[in-house]
């Protein structure tokens, strides 16, 4: 497991050239939802919300909002992943699975309910910060999915916000955080750029 887990992480790269022949199955489309979903979230709220971006006509649209980044275009889909504000109210039926299959029992769903909805009823920016958090650690763990498929993908912060709200006929609760695109990469993609040495970024106490 850990073998694996350092080849994914070693061996992924942010792909911006893709192959446009190259497409996916719906099967394949969900199935990255789904273990992306294994990313954390804080309570367990799983505030996210995945739409795949794959049909030529909503291609076209996006891209546009995408300040033209051609990838959107090319790759078999792009996901628009959002977080959710409001999380706390929908926390009791989100843990309710996890009661019934005796992972936790309905005296910590209670208190998990009750302490959520006191630090985020009348709290609008942690509400945004978690939705924020939330899509942001479900996007990197679609990415590594991605490549545990033999994959390829990419992450977009560049798009009009407000543009794929509307256009892509978006809740109030839902706010478009980033854009990853998977399919199979195209000749002329870069190798894995440089990281910081690991000594400029870690302190020990």
């Amino acid at each position: 497991m850990i073998a694996t887990s350092y080849s994914l992480l070693e061996t992924r790269t942010t792909t911006g050239r893709f192959d446009p022949n190259f497409s996916l199955d719906d099967g394949t489309i969900a199935e990255l939802v789904r273990l992306a979903t294994r990313a954390p979230s804080a309570f367990h709220f799983q505030n996210w919300s995945f739409l795949a971006v794959r049909s030529q006509k909503a291609k076209d649209l996006l891209v546009e909002l995408a300040f033209g980044q051609r990838q959107v275009r090319d790759a078999a889909v792009t996901y628009i992943i959002c977080g959710g504000l409001k999380a706390h109210e929908q926390l009791r039926e989100r843990l309710q699975p996890s009661v019934d299959a005796g992972i936790i029992n309905s005296s910590l769903q209670r208190t998990w309910v009750d302490m959520a909805t006191r630090s985020h009823e009348d709290n609008a920016l942690l509400q945004r910060d978690e939705a924020i958090r939330s899509a942001s650690l479900t996007a990197m763990a679609l990415m590594v999915a991605a490549r545990e498929l033999d994959l390829d993908s990419g992450a977009l912060g560049g798009f009009d916000h407000e543009g794929v709200r509307q256009t892509f006929n978006l809740t109030p609760e839902e706010i478009p955080v980033i854009l990853v695109t998977v399919g199979r990469a195209a000749r002329g993609n870069w190798l894995q750029k440089i990281r910081r040495p690991v000594g400029d970024l870690l302190s020990f106490y």
